[in-house]
């Protein structure tokens, strides 16, 4: 059975018991988690949440905030306003964080859905795993890592992946075990 299908089953298996649930899905740069997430939000018709909008803002970066395993999000502000607003079923609004322009977006509002996806890595810091009904690892190998990047982003972007983005995601990875932590686990 191809990923896909084996994650929509998933996904169905885990919608046949009641009440609101949420699904995380991590893993490696270019795996695939946002495209996932956007096929599950295409699917299902639930709420779709990235952690790139939760990335540090200026004042909040300090040096011992980055040194910590999957401290350059902002997990906190996360956790309050949205993985503490879903159990509740009502309305109610996060504010997107814009890395480039170090600005706050206008509040984003959300409606309440039986289903909900948060993607994106550093989703399943141990502060937030508790959170999740089910939890996805995504991973793919070194070459095709590098390759997937370079080719969405270009070389400049791509270099910076190497660089920075990549080992900082790495060791959240094996610092925090966090494959170790996910349900089920998906390569290629």
């Amino acid at each position: 059975m191809h990923n896909k299908q084996r994650i929509f089953k998933l996904v169905d298996e885990l919608l046949i018991t009641p009440g609101t649930k949420i699904i995380a899905v991590d893993g490696n740069s270019g795996a695939g988690k946002t495209f996932l997430g956007s096929l599950l939000a295409e699917r299902y018709d639930c709420n779709l949440f990235h952690m790139d909008d939760y990335y540090l803002p200026p004042e909040k970066k300090t040096d011992a905030r980055l040194a910590e395993a999957g401290g350059n999000v902002d997990r906190e502000r996360f956790q309050e306003e949205v993985l503490d607003n879903i159990p509740l079923g009502v309305d109610f609004s996060y504010r997107k964080y814009d890395c480039r322009s170090q600005s706050y977006y206008p509040p984003t509002l959300v409606s309440p859905k039986n289903l909900n996806v948060v993607e994106g890595a550093y989703s399943m810091h141990p502060d937030l795993a508790p959170y999740y009904d089910l939890k996805l690892f995504l991973s793919l190998d070194e070459a095709e890592q590098s390759r997937r990047i370079l080719k969405r982003n270009g070389a400049l972007v791509h270099k910076r992946f190497l660089e920075v983005w990549i080992p900082l995601e790495n060791h959240y990875f094996e610092t925090l075990k966090i494959r170790e932590n996910c349900d089920y686990v998906f390569t290629g």
